[in-house]
């Protein structure tokens, strides 16, 4: 068990309304839990022009790349009902991607950045522009030669994540993002948690679309302005490496559910054994990646194996055993078993190129933690 130090902890709130106050982040919110005990707090605005738009605990945001293990999630209740094994061919289930070398590429590979696929589509940026469907994603995804054969390198790979959702879709007959909301988001109540903006959300006299968070963009990063994160166009496609919407309080429904070894309330989610698989180490156990390529890495199924070699978003203080995942939008998932604690934390300015924001207030929220 642990819990809260008072006095550090008013540390972490004043660090959060100093990075706001000066406008180096326009808005923070987290939440954290600490053994039974739990703080919320939220600084900032949830409109870049509008000092006046108070950010609020039902503000919702895009988490980026928090997605990913999200996804996983969901491939990984199938695994428990006996739809796929970890080692099956991706091809099994979808046959137009067994080609162009990406034959002997499994589920595990996609789960953990193994398959030699790259992060984005070479004309990644000409189908956004072009507001393409996720489906054109997809089909170029099955068309590409990997950089390098499965199994060889550890290469951070939203294409396979995208690839994941579309196993969902042909294994259920639905899309990516109702199987999440039926079998993960309503589950744990996660009630302003969609894949992707969901057309209810934009209906009736206090739309949800009116509490999500706009994003800083800086300019170093050269986002066309037709498909930035704040567009209808990527609000409402629902990447599945990168288009979930939702709260911290949400959010920590399912750091919850994790360290509870898969249980929310009176239901078993995940079973303790897939969360067991799900956030141990899976590098050294897959054949033919070699110690040089896995060294200061660390990947279970979707989680990211937190390291000293990851600081910028997990900051110094977190022990071994912990995972987590970041987001593009400057956000992240951490939940540290060994401090028995776990925390949301979500802006809305991108981490880089400005960088350490996230692990400098990570560092702050461990140090108001104390066993007991």
């Amino acid at each position: 068990m642990s819990r809260f130090i008072s006095d550090h902890w008013q540390k972490v709130e004043k660090l959060i309304d100093e990075f706001c106050q000066t406008d180096q982040v326009p808005a923070i919110a987290l939440r954290v839990v600490a053994g039974d005990e739990s703080r919320s707090y939220f600084s900032g605005r949830r409109a870049i022009t509008d000092q006046s738009a108070t950010l609020t605990a039902d503000t919702i945001f895009l988490v980026a790349s928090i997605t990913k293990p999200i996804v996983v999630s969901g491939v990984l209740k199938l695994l428990e009902e006996g739809e796929l094994l970890l080692g099956d061919r991706v091809k099994r289930f979808i046959p137009e991607f067994g080609c162009a070398g990406k034959h002997g590429i499994t589920l595990r590979h996609l789960m953990t950045h193994t398959s030699g696929l790259p992060d984005m589509l070479p004309d990644n940026q000409e189908l956004r522009a072009a507001n393409a469907p996720l489906s054109e994603f997809v089909r170029q995804i099955c068309e590409l030669t990997p950089d390098e054969p499965p199994g060889r390198m550890v290469q951070y790979q939203s294409t396979g994540i995208a690839i994941l959702g579309e196993v969902i879709s042909r294994i259920t007959g639905q899309s990516c993002a109702d199987y999440l909301r039926q079998s993960l988001f309503e589950p744990l109540q996660m009630s302003d948690t969609a894949l992707g903006l969901p057309d209810e959300w934009t209906r009736g006299e206090n739309p949800r679309i009116d509490r999500i968070a706009e994003i800083r963009i800086p300019a170093e990063l050269d986002v066309e302005p037709h498909w930035d994160w704040n567009s209808s166009y990527w609000r409402q496609f629902g990447a599945p490496w990168g288009g979930l919407l939702t709260t911290p309080a949400d959010l920590s429904k399912f750091a919850g559910m994790l360290r509870a070894g898969g249980r929310y309330q009176d239901q078993q989610i995940l079973s303790p054994q897939t969360i067991r698989e799900a956030t141990r180490d899976q590098l050294p156990s897959i054949t033919g990646l070699s110690f040089a390529a896995r060294q200061g890495k660390g990947w279970g199924l979707g989680w990211q194996i937190v390291s000293a070699f990851n600081s910028d978003y997990y900051g110094d203080l977190l022990s071994r055993s912990a995972f987590g995942h970041g987001g593009a939008t400057g956000t992240v998932f951490w939940v540290d078993p060994e401090l028995d604690a776990s925390a949301i934390i979500v802006t809305t300015e991108p981490q880089e190129p400005h960088g350490r924001y996230l692990s400098r207030i990570t560092n702050q929220i461990v140090a108001s933690i104390e066993p007991v």
